[in-house]
């Protein structure tokens, strides 16, 4: 087991060439939201902006995309019917999907917890093949059909209760037990686990490691939305691609460091706007 540490951006954030365009870091498509979780998708988006990626595309119940549309004159949104998604949707957001080719899907935030939801995201998974990040209650959708993650390119991103309804294993604070069922699981599931905490624990099934960035005032709703966009621009790069461990690790590293740099001057103040606001920071090494 090893600890991150700032080390990882240089192997992560490599000079820009030249003769670069617009999509070659990254065309990102995020699933999330619903009609009373309407600000994960802008989280989401805002995080991957400020980690590099190029273009945003946004499918989700209407309100949460009128919402995510207001956010930044740059996203595409595709609003569905109704409160949440449902069955109903699956045919949309796939023709989205392949109209917006993009390079790689972040998908779970926002999204509600009932069963024509949990089935919707089963499905979306099974047609997706680019690399992704499974979130939140996309997590909770796999916990009966984990075969749906045979042969895709996933980085899973649980805390702890989303841990033990995907595995059935309940972790408890102590690091080497956690580290343990965490290597295990990700090498049963063939998947990149990254299980949040006051430490992070990271593990493909074979390398494990450890992040201590993050403080006790990152509790405010959003800032696991914020790793979750960071990870996913990461792995949605055309150039200078990384692995999705190092991936997940750098990812870790640089949401616990900007709500570090956030929490400096404003502790119980920080919100999950200020942690995005010192993502340049944070990838800066500061």
């Amino acid at each position: 087991m090893e600890f991150i540490s700032k080390t990882i951006l240089k192997e992560v954030f490599l000079s820009k060439p030249e003769w670069t365009h617009k999509g070659e870091y990254g065309r990102l498509l995020i699933i999330s939201g619903s009609r009373w979780m309407t600000g994960s998708p802008s989280t989401i988006g805002l995080a991957a902006m400020r980690t590099g990626a190029d273009m945003l595309f946004f499918v989700g119940p209407e309100r949460a995309m009128n919402v995510t549309a207001n956010s930044s004159y740059t996203f595409i949104t595709e609003p569905l019917t109704g409160n949440f998604l449902g069955m109903q949707h699956v045919k949309q957001v796939l023709d989205f999907y392949d109209v917006m080719k993009p390079t790689a899907v972040a998908i779970g935030p926002g999204l509600w917890r009932n069963d024509e939801t949990r089935k919707a995201v089963v499905e979306i998974l099974n047609q997706i093949n680019v690399p992704m990040v499974i979130d939140a209650n996309a997590i909770r959708a796999l916990s009966q059909e984990k075969e749906v993650l045979e042969n895709k390119q996933a980085v899973v991103t649980p805390h702890a209760d989303e841990f033990r309804e995907l595995t059935g294993v309940q972790v408890n604070p102590n690091i080497t037990q956690r580290a343990d069922a965490v290597k295990k699981e990700a090498q049963k599931l063939r998947t990149v686990i990254l299980l949040k905490g006051h430490v992070d624990i990271i593990s493909d099934g074979n390398k494990i490691a450890l992040n201590k960035t993050g403080n006790a005032y990152m509790t405010k709703g959003g800032m696991g939305d914020s790793l979750t966009g960071i990870c996913a621009a990461l792995i949605a790069r055309k150039i200078n691609k990384i692995d999705l461990f190092t991936a997940a690790c750098a990812a870790a590293y640089i949401n616990g460091r900007a709500g570090d740099i956030a929490a400096r001057k404003l502790k119980e103040g920080i919100t999950t706007i200020d942690l995005i606001n010192n993502i340049p920071l944070s990838l800066q090494g500061k």
